[in-house]
């Protein structure tokens, strides 16, 4: 029987085999349209990090290499036991795609505004009654999912998906858009051609506090125009600290975030482009070509996420399959120790590193 060093050995193992996997997924995305297709796949799976969608893309497409699953992109993924919560069992012989998951600690203080003050509480430890008690990440640890066409059982709720024709606009999209341009504090302003603003499709002003889009567009390029825009906003004004040490990547991002958008609503993303991505990977400073490329990746994913949650129109599927928050069976076992909309790390973390309160996966 292994000891608990070498289960702890073991464990270790596998996460340092998964940090590999994710860095050669990363590695892979070597054109712009290479990432294209993975932030368009990632808003597909929008729910979860995108170092966590890497990671579930590239071990779907190697089972479809090897003939274990029928088609090359995965649907919806879950966990072992919330398959069976959903009715549905894995077929003996799948294997799992392993991905990231939060290990999590309770901590407590007198004083929430001083960083420095938490302290870790014991487990089964209660705060005291001036404490304040919070859930921090601490870690991480490995996790499997599976995806709907490894199981088989009940079938899978279908949600209602947007049709769209070629050059045509969600419906509500622009003024949803619009309306989070106008929370943010700037102005939108619809010019009549490119002359007006130097030639672009849109300008944001960050000193005049306005946003300007063209009208002479149809209306699915207003919309990406206006949702690129939209992400500098909320993403590159001088307030932004972070700015400055992306400056390079700016473009990349926005444009990045109005694809993640678009394709969430069903839209065609063919037409996005992005600059070769060793070339922007390699412009911020002190940092590697794949730490880079998972830091923006997961930037643009809490900001198209952000975009999302405010939006009330129809969009696509998040990856993960109608009627999760069910309980599973009484006969299926404990609860995998993870939520389904949190399973992915959004930067590497090691075991036993704190993590400041806010930052998770």
């Amino acid at each position: 029987m292994a000891t608990e060093e070498e289960m702890r050995a073991a464990r270790e193992a596998r996460l340092e085999e998964l940090h590999g996997r994710l860095a050669g997924a990363v590695e892979r995305l070597v054109t712009g349209e290479d990432w294209v297709r993975a932030v368009s796949f990632a808003a597909r799976f929008r729910s979860r990090s995108f170092s966590n969608t890497l990671l579930i893309w590239t071990q779907h497409q190697a089972a479809f290499g090897q003939g274990r699953v029928a088609e090359p992109f995965p649907t919806y993924v879950a966990g072992y036991r919330q398959w069976q919560g959903l009715e549905r069992q894995v077929v003996k012989g799948q294997a799992g795609y392993m991905i990231f998951a939060p290990v999590t600690a309770r901590f407590a203080t007198v004083n929430p505004s001083d960083p420095t003050s938490w302290r870790r509480l014991a487990r089964g430890e209660k705060c005291k009654t001036n404490e304040v008690e919070r859930s921090r990440m601490v870690g991480v640890k490995l996790a499997y999912v599976w995806d709907v066409s490894q199981t088989d059982g009940k079938p899978i709720p279908e949600p209602p998906a947007p049709r769209l024709l070629e050059g045509q606009a969600p419906e509500g999209l622009w003024e949803g858009l619009a309306a989070q341009v106008k929370a943010a504090g700037f102005d939108l302003l619809r010019v009549p051609d490119a002359s007006v603003i130097r030639e672009a499709n849109g300008m944001t002003d960050y000193a005049a506090r306005t946003v300007a889009v063209r009208s002479d567009m149809s209306d699915a390029a207003r919309v990406k125009t206006l949702a690129h825009e939209l992400a500098h906003v909320l993403m590159h004004g001088p307030d932004n600290p972070e700015t400055r040490a992306h400056r390079g990547i700016a473009e990349v991002e926005a444009e990045s975030v109005a694809l993640m958008v678009g394709a969430a609503h069903g839209m065609d993303t063919s037409g996005y482009t992005v600059p070769y991505v060793s070339g922007w990977a390699s412009s911020v400073k002190d940092t590697s070509p794949v730490e880079a490329v998972k830091a923006t990746g997961e930037r643009v994913r809490r900001t198209a996420l952000g975009v999302l949650d405010r939006l009330d129109t129809l969009k696509v599927g998040d990856g993960n399959p109608l009627g999760l928050d069910r309980e599973p069976p009484s006969n299926a076992g404990p609860r995998l120790a993870f939520r389904a909309a949190s399973v992915v790390e959004s930067q590497q973390v090691r075991l036993g590193e704190p993590v400041p309160a806010g930052r998770g996966l």
